[in-house]
């Protein structure tokens, strides 16, 4: 989509979970935007989740927040689909996990190109350091509506195709 020519929406039409926080409260696509909806989908593929999961105590579980909180632990590779049964490349699933997790933070100046993100898939690049998320999420917290849609499913067989 040309951001440049189509501008500003005046209704943010999109699925909970996708859309990049400056989306929510700016009702502006960017490329940028574009490229945080690419890593959730890259984390969505990495782990079997949906982006949001609503609990049985009705609070909602962030696909995104989870992953960074056990990249932070330095236990990102527990986020890995239980599916999978271990059956992977423990390079690949990590390199998949930490694109998805460097597009999708939250400050939009950080976030790759997509041809930076694809490089470093198709292992041509390595992985820059990512910042600490702990501090940027506390400052680009968006509250999550009640509201809670079903993404599209995407299958397992889509780890091959996003290397």
């Amino acid at each position: 989509m040309d951001h440049e020519v189509c501008g500003q929406t005046t209704v943010i039409a999109g699925t909970l979970g996708y859309l990049a926080p400056e989306c929510v409260t700016s009702g502006r696509a960017s490329k940028e935007s574009d490229v945080y909806s690419f890593g959730v989908v890259l984390l969505e593929i990495a782990c079997g989740r949906k982006p949001v999961e609503v609990m049985e105590d009705e609070s909602m579980v962030k696909l995104v927040e989870w992953v960074w909180e056990l990249h932070r632990n330095g236990r990102i590779l527990e986020a890995a689909d239980k599916k999978l049964r271990l059956e992977y490349d423990v390079r690949e699933m990590e390199c998949l996990m930490m694109v998805g997790l460097w597009c999708a933070q939250p400050d939009p100046n950080l976030r790759p190109s997509i041809r930076q993100a694809m490089r470093v898939l198709n292992l041509e690049e390595e992985m820059p350091d990512l910042p600490n998320m702990t501090v940027l999420m506390a400052m680009n917290q968006v509250p999550l509506q009640a509201a809670h849609s079903n993404p599209p499913s995407v299958t397992n067989s889509c780890l091959y195709m996003a290397r």
